[in-house]
């Protein structure tokens, strides 16, 4: 990966994380769904796999550390190779495929379920976490488009 990519990525990661982070803080005001909290989880499940705690505020910190610098230098990683030919088309599979793996692999591992069926809120957290990981990475998938392409100037004739 050139060192701009890399950068770019990074920024898409954070400038994506900063988004997430604002919906996150919405979603707590107006107290949605307050039984599901996906950071808690991933923390739980870090935490009995590692048997380390991660107390405030590294429990902040975490979700943007993973947005910004894992799944932005992934993001980065796999951009060519995503489906579509805009960057609105790759990140919203990007987005798609993050959900399938969270709703498939993290909720059933950390004892919730496929697509955290079992706290019994019906889909409602299985379409907020789509609604949220696509707002994720769209912006995201924007972002690194606009950082990382470098833009075509057409040739200017005479006027």
């Amino acid at each position: 990966m050139k060192l701009r990519n890399f950068i770019s990525s990074l920024l898409a990661g954070v400038g994506a994380s900063s988004v997430h982070i604002a919906l996150m803080a919405i979603k707590h005001r107006f107290g949605l769904l307050p039984q599901f909290e996906p950071y808690e989880e991933l923390q739980r499940l870090l935490s009995s796999i590692t048997s380390l705690s991660f107390e405030a505020p590294l429990s902040w910190l975490l979700p943007f550390i993973n947005g910004a610098m894992v799944l932005g230098f992934v993001f980065g990683k796999l951009f060519t190779h995503l489906p579509g030919r805009t960057a609105l088309a790759k990140g919203a599979g990007f987005g798609l495929a993050a959900w399938l793996v969270l709703g498939l692999g993290l909720f059933p591992l950390a004892g919730r379920g496929v697509f955290a069926l079992e706290l019994g809120l019906g889909v409602r957290p299985a379409a907020l976490m789509l609604g949220m990981l696509m707002m994720y990475s769209i912006v995201m998938s924007l972002l690194y488009a606009w950082l990382a392409i470098p833009l075509r100037t057409k040739a200017r004739g005479p006027h």
